[in-house]
């Protein structure tokens, strides 16, 4: 007999219900046990019978929190603990971004703008803490910038992410550097789709950079914020820029 859609509908919701639970209880018992990212998970088998559910439902609990970079199928080897990365956050907000084809700039913008508060307010922190060794390591990222800009003109991704990989490393905080460099790839990947280009001059970037790193050098936390929001309202500026180009 076939069933109605309203009863289907209902079933659907029921399996998604168990399925949110599944995860929930596994997720529990990695924490439970205490397993580091890298340790295999008890097996499907073992699975089913801690938690009293059925072979497929423990299948759609474990696809789900692979999605989410919890735990890591090895087909022919097993179920492992996930890192637990930024993954799916970067590729969450990615696709939230590019689902605003008619708001761009404004997607970015949200983007942009809890980056700038979270760097923003870091200074205080950054000021304190940051050695001469730390200091003397900014200023070789700048100056490689500088060097970059004179003889090429091109962009320098990969200086600017190591520049504030390092300000935030003395924190000792892993999580923010993290947290940072994954809005900042939602930022290189949406520009990389929309086929946007840099239109602020590579050395307009280092200049910025210099002021942040002069700035620190000070100890002088206005100024360093300053800076900060300076080389933000460029990044801004060229993802309006960018936007304008392709409309």
């Amino acid at each position: 007999m076939r069933r109605m859609p309203e009863e289907t509908g209902n079933r659907s919701r029921a399996e998604r219900r168990v399925t949110s639970q599944i995860q929930r209880e596994v997720m529990q018992l990695i924490l439970d046990r205490g397993l580091p990212a890298g340790s295999p998970l008890p097996t499907e088998t073992e699975l089913m019978n801690d938690l009293g559910v059925s072979r497929n439902s423990v299948r759609e609990a474990l696809k789900a929190l692979q999605a989410l970079d919890i735990v890591e199928i090895r087909h022919g080897y097993g179920t492992y603990v996930g890192e637990a990365s930024m993954t799916p956050l970067v590729d969450g907000l990615t696709f939230r971004t590019l689902a605003r084809p008619d708001d761009p700039t404004g997607a970015l913008a949200e983007i942009l703008q809890v980056r700038e508060v979270l760097e923003e307010g870091l200074m205080s922190r950054v000021v304190d803490v940051l050695t001469e060794d730390e200091l003397d390591r900014l200023e070789n990222v700048v100056t490689r910038m500088e060097a970059a800009a004179r003889d090429g003109g091109h962009s320098f991704p990969e200086l600017d992410s190591e520049f504030h990989e390092l300000l935030y490393a003395s924190l000792g905080n892993p999580l923010v550097p993290q947290l940072l460099n994954a809005f900042w790839t939602v930022f290189r990947r949406v520009a990389a789709v929309r086929g946007w280009t840099d239109d602020i001059t590579p050395e307009v970037t280092a200049r910025r950079h210099r002021d942040i790193l002069t700035a620190l050098r000070a100890r002088d936390v206005e100024g360093a914020r300053d800076a900060m929001s300076d080389h933000f309202r460029g990044i801004e500026a060229r993802a309006a820029q960018g936007a304008r180009g392709v409309s």
